[in-house]
């Protein structure tokens, strides 16, 4: 045979390290995923593909409202379960406008709540949004850490609203049908790669219909690889006091906590 017709050996695949190969253990974020010639290595090719599934799935996932209702009933919290206007989840992701108001008998029956009390300083909502996961995974622990610290702060709260299909502006006409001074609302936020179950909390002061985001506060990435249970329900705390102090909210609240700054290497005392 012709030696110059045959083929070259193939050399077996081989994997090119990526430079950034040591950052991969303190970040979640795909970075450094290597080589294998001029693609991706078959298993990070085959972990994207799982991430980008369970975004998918986290989006179309059931919310479970009863049992949800039923969690917070054990935490010693009472709940009111409503709908918006968006009957089934195809309509809630192809209308974003219906997730924004009540059902017509939603909105009677919170019409027809009891107000004889005094009216609630905040009104807390709870919704699937585009993660039912986050929610029924980081809804109950982050509000078992919130609402003690609220009550110890004497911060009213009304019953906790379960709204299915719910979007964030859900919480103004939520908020001021139970005539709260503040509505917050605990919502699945848009699935990341890597990320299904995250959840976000949204608070503005003066809820009504037709305020703009910009009134709004936003403490987003709640999970345990993001924002922490307890940081979050911290920063909630914070954000909520102060706006009912001074009556304002979104882009006029800012979070002016002293964080305390990393160590100055050139201070510290030399090992040597």
């Amino acid at each position: 045979m012709n030696r110059d017709l045959q083929q070259p050996a193939r050399a077996p695949d081989t994997i090119t390290s990526d430079a950034w190969q040591s950052l991969r253990a303190a970040t979640s974020a795909r970075i450094a995923l290597g080589r294998a010639g001029g693609s991706l290595p078959t298993h990070e090719w085959l972990k994207f593909k799982a991430a980008h599934a369970a975004a998918r799935d986290a989006v179309h996932n059931e919310f479970h409202a009863a049992d949800l209702a039923r969690e917070l009933h054990d935490l010693g919290l009472k709940s009111i379960v409503v709908e918006s206007a968006a009957v089934d989840r195809m309509t809630y992701l192809q209308r974003p406008d219906l997730g924004r108001r009540l059902s017509d008998a939603s909105r009677k029956q919170l019409e027809a709540f009891d107000h004889s009390g005094a009216a609630p300083d905040v009104a807390i909502i709870v919704s699937d949004g585009l993660s039912a996961l986050a929610v029924h995974r980081q809804a109950p622990p982050l509000l078992s850490a919130l609402a003690p610290r609220l009550s110890e702060r004497q911060v009213s709260l009304s019953p906790v609203v379960v709204a299915r299909f719910g979007r964030v502006a859900l919480e103004d006409e939520i908020g001021q049908l139970l005539r709260a001074r503040l509505a917050v609302i605990l919502i699945g936020e848009r699935p990341g790669l890597g990320s299904p179950d995250s959840l976000g909390a949204y608070l503005v002061h003066g809820p009504k219909a037709g305020n703009a985001d910009a009134r709004r506060n936003c403490v987003s990435n709640i999970r345990p690889e993001g924002l922490p249970i307890e940081a979050a329900a911290e920063t909630l705390v914070y954000l909520i006091t102060e706006s009912l102090r001074r009556q304002i909210s979104g882009v006029e609240l800012k979070d002016d906590r002293m964080v305390p700054s990393p160590p100055n290497p050139a201070a510290l005392p030399s090992r040597e």
